[in-house]
């Protein structure tokens, strides 16, 4: 038998945060190790060195998103048809 359990849910207007914070983890996680396997190869020392750099990536590309997604936000509504509901 499954039960399944509900969890709780951040409220709608975290949103703005949540999104850019998730966002930049996952595309600096990836960025970051495929720069650092380019750069150094396979080395014992890799995961030490990409996830310092992993680090330091994200700690400037959150901010950068949360500056500048509402400029993206307004370039893509001035590209692309609005959903129709």
């Amino acid at each position: 038998m499954i039960v399944k359990t509900s969890r709780r849910k951040l409220p709608a207007h975290y949103a703005a945060i949540v999104s850019p914070l998730v966002l930049s983890l996952l595309m600096t996680f990836i960025v970051s190790f495929i720069s650092t396997l380019k750069s150094l190869g396979l080395q014992p020392d890799l995961p030490a060195t990409w996830l310092t750099a992993w680090g330091l990536s994200w700690l400037v590309a959150f901010p950068t998103l949360l500056l500048v997604l509402p400029a993206v936000r307004r370039i893509v509504g001035w590209l692309c048809e609005p959903v129709a509901r």
